[in-house]
């Protein structure tokens, strides 16, 4: 099977225009067929604080009423989308700027109301690996972010992480997938002040007892879970850590596998 990266950047690069064009420059140089996911929270938060509307957090996770649906689909859709592939084009890597409704490639179901309404929030229940496949035998580089649809005309705010694995899975059909989760931290820590003490591989025998030593706790709970069942449902191995992990130079980042 031919080899097929996912590669995920969080906020914080898009954010900083250096830590981008560092981070494009990157992934435009990585081998092979690829497929980049990004998100963009901090800067709909901040376009929503431009147009006066209030951004509602509960548990780090984003109330999306219909105002700041409209607000994340300007921003993630087109503000971000758009400058990141125009960027890539720049680097020489024809990419495409895609939501999940483009080519109907990624649908969810709206997440049901329990404890807390989350209002306009998807959870992936399909991917379209053939359509998307297209558009990579065509030669071009998806560029994905944030928002999928229901099928019935309804966009959906949804989780980058969930998207990137969602997809990786999805794409397993089809390409040996791995998946690189690019974050500020060198990878997963055994001890969060020292920046440079990188568990450099996890297996699930390793993963229970960092479980139970407290290692892997908080935001990182939630992605590690994430990353076990996008193994056990055909993803090859993923890869945590900074941008620099794209190189062939640095190898100080986790690689996680079943």
């Amino acid at each position: 099977m031919e080899k097929l990266s996912i590669v995920k950047i969080g906020g914080n690069i898009i954010e900083d225009e250096e830590s981008l064009n560092a981070f494009l420059k990157l992934f435009s140089n990585l081998e092979g067929k690829k497929i980049l996911v990004h998100g963009g929270g901090k800067r709909a938060t901040h376009m929503a604080s431009k147009l006066g509307i209030e951004s509602k957090m509960i548990k780090g996770r984003r109330i999306t009423d219909a105002e700041t649906l409209e607000v994340i689909t300007m921003v993630y859709g087109g503000l971000v989308n758009k400058n990141v592939v125009a960027k890539l084009q720049a680097l020489n890597t024809d990419a495409i700027g895609l939501t999940g409704a483009d080519v109907n490639s990624i649908k969810s179901d709206r997440r049901p109301v329990k404890e807390i309404d989350f209002g306009f929030v998807g959870d992936v229940k399909e991917v379209a690996h053939n359509s998307i496949d297209k558009l990579i035998q065509a030669d071009f580089t998806p560029v994905f972010c944030a928002i999928t649809h229901d099928g019935n005309g309804q966009l959906l705010n949804t989780n980058a992480d969930t998207i990137t694995s969602q997809v990786a899975v999805g794409m397993s059909n089809l390409y040996e997938t791995s998946i690189y989760y690019c974050f500020e931290l060198n990878g997963v820590l055994r001890d969060i002040n020292d920046k440079n003490s990188v568990v450099k591989h996890i297996d699930s025998k390793l993963y229970k007892e960092l479980l139970e030593q407290g290692i892997i706790a908080d935001g990182m709970l939630p992605k590690l879970e994430n990353c076990f069942d996008a193994l056990k449902n055909g993803v090859n191995n993923i890869n945590m850590g900074n941008t620099s992990m794209l190189t062939q130079a640095n190898d100080n980042f986790t690689t996680i596998t079943l």
